[in-house]
């Protein structure tokens, strides 16, 4: 991969603790009609290995778009996002794809899988994509299944799973390649309470057990207080606030726009 090296030595970035992730005066803006729509602007913050991050606001401030271009599936119009030792704004296409699949773990508010294939097969398509043979990489599939609780349904094809089912598999199929930060946008948002309960309890089974980085988008003030950062994104800003004080904090002005009360946050909605 040629995109620009960041300074972090390759030994630091290995440890628990070190700057993995840094955004810096990050800018987002669209064209809308003869003047620009500012979405956020001047953003910055730092995401050390280790850390579980919640990123939470009003639906239309921003949410997944930072969470897009933080994965390098979009570029800020202003800014840049340094992250696994690379800046992400100098990446070319192919090189961002490769960032993608080698560096980050993407889970989404649907769970995209693959309708065609089994449960198995949808969580070894990364690892293949990489020119694992196959043997090898349904091996560490079947591995990841068992740590989603679901190697009972390993031959079963997404349509034959509930829907925290699949977004278990789709969990899975984020970590299989073992990425430097998993990124889930609303991985809750299209469940019942129970189901959401147990698939964030799961998320953050496997953040503890395999140390990872976790940068989680959602709307849920509960789920977002056990994470162990909160960043607040409103009005084009960002604001870090303590996951104790998250409910007083927030008060009544996370969802004041739309009359609902914040202290459970209306679920499946998204940016």
């Amino acid at each position: 991969m040629k995109g620009e090296k960041v300074t972090l030595e390759n030994e630091l970035a290995s440890n628990q603790g070190a700057e993995l992730l840094r955004v810096e005066g990050l800018s987002k803006t669209f064209p809308s009609g003869t003047s620009e729509l500012v979405l956020f602007e001047n953003l910055s913050f730092q995401m050390r290995k280790g850390e579980m991050l919640a990123i939470i606001g009003e639906s239309g401030a921003g949410k997944s778009t930072l969470l897009h271009i933080l994965g390098a599936l979009d570029r800020p119009s202003e800014g840049d996002v340094y992250c696994a030792q690379f800046r992400l704004n100098t990446l070319s296409a192919e090189e961002a794809a490769d960032f993608r699949n080698r560096q980050i773990g993407f889970v989404w508010q649907f769970h995209y899988l693959l309708p065609e294939f089994t449960a198995l097969e949808n969580i070894a398509m990364p690892l293949l994509l990489r020119g694992r043979r196959r043997r090898d990489a349904e091996r560490e599939s079947a591995e990841w299944l068992r740590e989603v609780g679901l190697q009972d349904r390993a031959h079963h094809r997404a349509g034959e799973l509930s829907g925290g089912e699949q977004q278990r598999v789709a969990l899975a199929r984020a970590l299989v390649t073992r990425p430097q930060i998993l990124l889930a946008d609303e991985p809750t948002g299209d469940l019942d309470d129970r189901t959401a309960e147990s698939v964030f309890a799961l998320i953050a089974r496997l953040h503890s057990e395999h140390q990872l980085t976790s940068l989680i988008v959602t709307h849920n003030l509960a789920f977002a207080g056990r994470c162990g950062r909160v960043l607040h994104l409103q009005r084009g800003r960002v604001e870090e606030i303590s996951p104790e004080s998250l409910a007083v904090t927030i008060g009544q002005s996370l969802f004041s726009r739309s009359g609902v009360p914040c202290s459970l946050p209306p679920s499946g909605q998204a940016d």
